[in-house]
């Protein structure tokens, strides 16, 4: 029996479209073969230069070149045959030369980044990437983290201002924020994964993504709690996580804020001119199961502020937290003579002089109507 016309364009399609991933395949075994013969055939005319060639053009220590090149270009068993390539180049460039330009040192010094290079090339390889794409890997990855930080804009009357630093100027750190506008609602998270620099910088690129999920999919009142459950499930043994969730009516000014393990909010009361401690509570996240946060409630008024951060920005060794939310109290008064989108900065410059931890603070103000 003839095969109907669908059949036919379905088998061809596939027939085509295997055709296609064998190309696909073929010409990247290619590109790591030509970028092979390439380095060989450099390393080899490096040690030819040098034996025949001008004086000073080809000194044999540049085969140097072709190493680093075979471990940001190569997998490992192509590495190892270039290595092979300029040991022997090495060898005839020595024995040509009466070792007059081939001494220990060089020997030593190529060495050295060989065992690098073909370290680096194993990291890459179990990575799936090569050349400068892992390192462009990590560039969108931080990019993506700090635009998450970016608060959403708000309506007339309001302001916001975020401020994250990473510890001793690194990209990567483990104090995030995620936020989300919907209509007159703003949900806002400040987040504190345990440890410093990237390893606190890995968890916190991986928990950014799903705490910023679930702030714009779970009710108000049961983010943290989901957060919870979601580290329960999928960190437990890689160290606990602090945050606080702020949910704001920017048309009333009423407010819900719950904690998990964080430094309290700070609250500036326009009618006294003074700040004052919010008096919300709970675990820290990802240590028991099924915890249940009880929020507190709030409202900000004309010319009222909030602000929310990290213990890097309270924190001293040897120093009660008391003491050092005082402070931040103190500086903050500054913050309001400043103005809160200007003093912002100033905060975090004043606090975290001399310190060597991740800070964030995130400032929410209702202005007063002119």
């Amino acid at each position: 029996m003839n095969a109907s016309p669908t059949a036919r364009l379905l088998r061809r399609t596939r027939s085509l479209g295997q055709r296609v991933l064998a190309l696909l395949r073929r010409k990247v075994l290619f590109r790591y073969r030509l970028v092979l013969i390439t380095l060989v055939l450099l390393a080899v005319g490096i040690g030819v230069g040098a034996v025949w060639g001008p004086t000073g053009w080809f000194p044999p220590s540049a085969v140097i070149l072709t190493v680093l090149a075979g471990g940001l270009l190569l997998k490992r068993k192509s590495l190892a045959f270039l290595l092979a390539v300029v040991a022997a180049v090495l060898l005839f460039t020595a024995f040509a030369l009466d070792f007059g330009q081939v001494g220990p040192g060089l020997l030593v010094t190529i060495g050295v980044t060989a065992v690098l290079a073909y370290l680096l090339s194993g990291v890459r390889e179990r990575l799936g990437v090569q050349g400068l794409s892992g390192e462009k890997m990590l560039l969108d990855l931080r990019d993506r983290l700090r635009s998450q930080g970016t608060l959403p804009e708000l309506p007339d009357g309001w302001g916001r201002a975020a401020v994250l630093r990473q510890a001793g100027g690194s990209s990567f750190g483990g104090d995030f924020v995620v936020s989300m506008r919907h209509g007159d609602r703003l949900e806002l998270a400040v987040v504190d994964v345990s440890g410093k620099g990237v390893d606190a910088g890995t968890r916190a690129l991986l928990l950014s993504g799903a705490f910023g999920g679930l702030i714009s999919a779970v009710p108000s009142g049961e983010f943290l709690s989901h957060c919870n459950d979601y580290l329960m499930r999928t960190s437990v043994g890689e160290g606990f996580v602090t945050a606080v969730h702020l949910s704001l009516d920017l048309e009333t000014g009423d407010y819900i804020i719950t904690s998990a393990g964080h430094p309290p909010a700070v609250q500036f009361d326009s009618g006294t001119g003074a700040w004052t401690t919010t008096d919300a509570k709970g675990v820290v996240l990802g240590v028991i199961p099924e915890m249940t946060y009880v929020p507190v409630k709030g409202r900000l008024r004309p010319g009222d502020a909030i602000m929310l951060y990290t213990d890097g920005l309270i924190e001293t060794p040897g120093e009660d937290l008391d003491a050092g939310i005082d402070r931040l109290l103190g500086v903050a008064d500054r913050f309001v003579k400043d103005g809160f989108d200007a003093g912002a900065e100033g905060v975090v410059d004043t606090l975290g002089k001399g310190k060597n931890d991740d800070t964030a603070l995130v400032a929410i103000w209702r202005s007063r109507p002119r």
